[in-house]
């Protein structure tokens, strides 16, 4: 036991030596830590730590960290792509950015609406979804300490906006033989936001060059919804006469056609894990 104790308290010495020293290095004599001058790339552990816990559970639909976003588009992701770049070795530079955009397409058979058309004949209904997203962030960070596990903190700024709207394309026309009124397109109201925070954590550098991160943030957010829009197109007034109309609102008294917001809480789940790499 005696001698059991003696070990561990040599190997603690050794360490606390190397920690002071700041000088860690692999055996082929690789610096472990990250170094004036270097770029960084930093990556969301999210996905990574939900495949692993499907791999323990045997299920698809683990949670895990979300990677703060004041300005999410319910249509896309919440990953953000981040990077830094270390003008000493105890100041850095952050960025963030989110550039998302797609749509999505589903059709959709339906009985022809002309009544002289066999009944077995059909046409076409598609529904068109796009949105469009854009989240910018900058930053200063602080470091504190030389060995394995870095302390970080510091303040970011955030700047975001967004879109999104679904169109609807009918095989049919409107005509004398198919009267009435549908929705050709509905528009959200466009989505601002600005946001600043303070954040801090650390850094446990597993690889040369390579650690995991995890932080805490802490801030304010300002966010405002724009009025949405309706078109439509009818001939219920004039069979012959297709009329489009487009209404501002969306037609309910009692939600808010424009809404803003104002937060100071800690990011969407008080915490944001990544996956960060060094290079010169």
């Amino acid at each position: 036991m005696k001698k059991t104790v003696l070990f561990a308290a040599a190997i603690f010495t050794v360490s606390a030596a190397t920690a002071q020293t700041g000088e860690i290095t692999s055996a082929k004599g690789e610096n472990w830590l990250s170094q004036d001058g270097d770029w960084g790339l930093t990556f969301d552990a999210t996905p990574l730590l939900n495949y692993a816990g499907n791999l323990f559970n045997g299920t698809a639909g683990n949670g895990g960290v979300a990677l703060n976003n004041l300005f999410a588009s319910n249509h896309g992701s919440n990953v953000i792509i981040a990077g830094k770049k270390l003008v000493d070795a105890n100041t850095a530079y952050r960025g963030r950015v989110r550039i998302g955009f797609g749509s999505m397409k589903g059709t959709e058979l339906v009985p022809t609406a002309d009544p002289a058309d066999d009944p077995l004949n059909t046409t076409e209904n598609v529904t068109k979804n796009s949105f469009f997203a854009l989240n910018l962030g900058v930053g200063l960070e602080k470091r504190v300490g030389s060995t394995r596990v870095v302390g970080i903190y510091g303040a970011e700024f955030n700047v975001g906006f967004g879109n999104s709207k679904t169109a609807f394309e009918y095989g049919d026309a409107l005509s004398a033989n198919n009267v009435g009124s549908r929705t050709t397109e509905t528009k959200n109201g466009s989505a601002f936001g600005l946001g600043l925070n303070v954040f801090a954590g650390v850094e446990w550098f597993a690889a040369p060059k390579i650690s995991l991160s995890g932080e805490y943030t802490w801030g304010l957010a300002l966010q405002s919804q724009g009025i949405a829009s309706t078109t439509t197109e009818s001939n219920l007034a004039n069979p012959t006469s297709v009329v489009s109309t487009t209404v501002e609102g969306n037609g309910d008294p009692n939600v808010a056609d424009k809404t803003s917001n104002f937060t100071l809480d800690t990011g969407v789940s008080g915490a944001r894990i990544g996956v960060n790499f060094y290079f010169q």
